[in-house]
């Protein structure tokens, strides 16, 4: 039979009233010929919940047993989920990661996933299981151990099982109804797409969007799994939601197809630093051994052999990212003036595979910002995208101008 891969977050799995309108989402699918494979997430709160226990009994914790406690919300949707089907007379199996088993590398609490075998479950469908509960987020190491992917991990898992049992579809529900051209909360006019490509959903993703995590869309892309997106609390039919898909799939694009932002940004610069061959490597190596994110990187014009470095990082990055310049400028290695941080900044990006064959996008863009008095800090840009860094405090104002201005509304 046909394999259709549904995947559940938090909210749509939040209660036992909720379990059973998913469950029932499921008979659906079931009916019409399906074997199905559903990947849940942990109760809404739950994973909050663990990861504060962990906190709160060893603040410098083991990853292993970070990972054994914070899996373990998952396993307690899929058994009810599991059980809700089978009140419902659906012959399904919960299956946690270690079970199938999901094969992941050793990096505890961010591992990557390696392979999953479809040994076990083809044998249980060939058997006459019909759904396949798998709790989502987690995985097995090498060394045996559980091991977890990180937040939004689920969305990964359920790309990943897709791929792996080549199904005919992904559905991810959730407690949106599709993707947007931005977010309705800052935007009333704000669209649902029908379709978006894998590249533009990709940098949404990776821009600030919280629809898909980054990880799952970027699976996705590799192994051409379609995606569907759809809220749990909608009555649903075969056009809901929104499809992430091929860009050959989609008839006509607008040039620009949604305005991300991301509030949780800092921009620093490293004042009058020697301008010389590998300096940035130096720079940014000892950044990425601390584990910061930097994104947007400008390098000022040198003058007298020294020059300025800027660029931007998360928030809660910030002290990590200065303690490390502190290390490298004690030890020596590295010859700054001074390092300035602006923690009161935001990104707002642009996206659209129509920018690859129409000019004008950065032109247009950056005049509605000159309009509406919001100065320019950092640019930076992609094939399909621009990303502006810009004072917070002017962030809706921005989303909200750009959004009309490139006429999103419209289909």
């Amino acid at each position: 039979m046909p394999v259709l891969v549904m995947k559940f977050g938090g909210t749509s799995v939040a209660n036992l009233d909720r379990i059973r309108r998913a469950a029932k989402r499921v008979g659906v699918e079931v009916a019409k010929g399906y074997d199905v494979i559903v990947i849940v997430s942990a109760m809404s709160g739950e994973t909050n919940k663990l990861v504060g226990l962990v906190d709160e009994t060893s603040p410098l914790y083991d990853a292993r047993e970070y990972d054994a406690i914070v899996s373990s919300g998952e396993n307690v949707t899929a058994g009810l989920m599991a059980l809700t089907l089978q009140e419902m007379d659906v012959p399904a199996r919960s299956w946690q990661g270690w079970q199938v088993p999901l094969l992941t590398t050793s990096a505890h609490s961010q591992a990557r996933i390696e392979e999953i075998p479809t040994d076990n479950l083809n044998a249980k469908f060939g058997e006459g299981m019909r759904v396949a509960v798998v709790a989502g987020f987690q995985g097995l190491s090498p060394e045996g151990r559980i091991t977890t992917l990180g937040r939004g991990g689920s969305d990964t898992t359920a790309v990943a099982f897709a791929a792996a049992f080549e199904a005919e579809r992904c559905d991810i529900y959730t407690d949106v109804d599709g993707v947007y051209t931005t977010d309705p909360r800052i935007s009333p006019k704000a669209r649902k797409l029908d379709k978006i490509a894998f590249e533009e959903m990709l940098e949404l993703a990776s821009l600030g969007a919280k629809v898909l995590q980054t990880r799952s869309v970027e699976l996705a892309m590799r192994y051409k799994v379609k995606l569907r997106v759809l809220s749990s609390f909608e009555e649903q039919s075969d056009e809901a939601g929104t499809l992430v898909c091929d860009e050959e799939e989609i008839m006509e694009s607008n040039v620009v197809a949604g305005v991300a932002y991301s509030r949780d940004e800092a921009k620093m610069t490293l004042l009058s630093v020697a301008d010389r061959p590998g300096i940035a490597s130096i720079i940014f190596g000892c950044l990425s051994d601390a584990g910061v994110n930097v994104d947007m990187i400008v390098q000022n014009i040198s003058e007298d052999g020294r020059t300025d470095m800027t660029y931007s990082l998360p928030t809660d990055q910030v002290k990590r990212a200065e303690q490390a310049l502190d290390v490298l400028k004690n030890d020596g290695g590295l010859n700054f003036q001074e390092l300035v941080i602006d923690e009161d900044v935001a990104k707002v990006s642009v996206v659209g595979i129509g920018m690859r064959s129409q000019s004008g996008v950065a032109a247009k863009m950056f005049k509605v910002l000159s309009d509406e008095g919001i100065n320019i800090k950092v640019i930076t840009t992609s094939e399909i995208k621009i990303s502006v860094l810009i004072d917070r405090k002017y962030m809706e104002l921005a989303v909200q101008s750009l959004h009309d201005a490139f006429e999103l509304e419209k289909a």
